[in-house]
């Protein structure tokens, strides 16, 4: 087992502590959770079919054990296919469009059919050692980070392959597709558990110019990234387990002291709700966010 592996396994298998229900900042309150899940990664809503789908690692995050798998939900918490797709290694980054469903699965891109809810298609990325959160832009173009190599890979018609590699990404974690823009929510660069702490970068999606979101200000070793539907960010740090707003100037306000592993998050800008994965609590909270 590699020392990456080992090392976020054992902070794993740390003994759970409560998660608050409050934190540093009055307007967030916990609506709803959802318990039972195994080290849940990612969430995301389809708003077609009314739903949530969780990623479960379920083990190691680079074990290719084929015990990860994808959790339905309903928009409440409540479960509604406890493990609708199997067959997955560790499962992270979700990604949506049309009647597809993306899923970073170490390294491979994981294509599946929500209709049937199988596996139609796996591209996979031989030298992807942790592939981990989606954004698909408005074209349909499917952007995967790979943490470890500083690697950004995309899938384009039926095309998957490095689309960017660069140190000035910082160990690039979360992805949201901002119109012209990719943006980037760093872990920061240096061992896994112990990584110098970063902040959001904007990558050109025609030149690929990499540039810091404001002033570049470090923020944390950042996770989810999901914008908040009034022009700015909410982002996640993993190590230190908070939940963070961030303006377009780079800014960075902490909303939610948290436990460790807070995740991939997703929001929902008409029920004004957050919902965060906490991996090693097994558990999915929402967090209702008021103006």
């Amino acid at each position: 087992m590699s020392r990456i592996t080992s090392l976020l396994l054992a902070t794993t298998l740390v003994a759970v502590a409560s998660i608050p229900s409050l934190g540093l900042a009055a307007e967030l309150k916990e609506v709803w959770r959802a318990e039972g899940l195994r080290q849940p990664e990612s969430v995301l809503f389809d708003p077609e079919r009314n739903v949530l789908y969780v990623s479960n690692v379920d083990g190691g995050p680079t074990d290719k054990d084929g015990k990860g798998y994808i959790a339905k939900l309903t928009p409440d918490g409540k479960v509604e296919t406890a493990e609708w797709v199997t067959g997955l290694n560790a499962p992270k980054g979700l990604g949506l469009y049309g009647d597809r469903l993306y899923v970073a699965d170490i390294d491979r891109l994981v294509v599946i059919d929500i209709g049937t809810g199988e596996i139609s298609k796996v591209y996979e990325a031989p030298d992807a050692k942790f592939l981990n959160d989606i954004a698909v832009d408005k074209d349909g173009r499917v952007f995967v980070s790979d943490t470890l190599t500083d690697t950004i890979y995309a899938l384009d018609g039926n095309t998957f392959g490095v689309w960017l590699n660069s140190g000035d990404l910082a160990a690039p974690n979360g992805l949201y597709a901002d119109n012209d823009k990719l943006i980037v929510a760093s872990w920061g660069k240096g061992e896994m558990m112990s990584a110098k702490p970063d902040h959001l970068r904007t990558v050109d999606l025609d030149t690929k110019e990499i540039a810091n979101l404001g002033d570049g200000t470090p923020i944390g070793n950042l996770d989810g990234i999901a914008p908040d539907g009034a022009g700015d960010f909410l982002v996640t740090d993993w190590v230190a387990g908070a939940l963070f707003r961030v303006q377009p100037s780079g800014k960075a306000e902490r909303l939610l002291d948290l436990n460790q592993g807070t995740a991939d998050l997703f929001y929902r800008s008409d029920e004004k709700l957050v919902m965060i994965p906490f991996m090693n609590d097994g558990v999915l909270v929402a967090y209702r966010l008021e103006p």
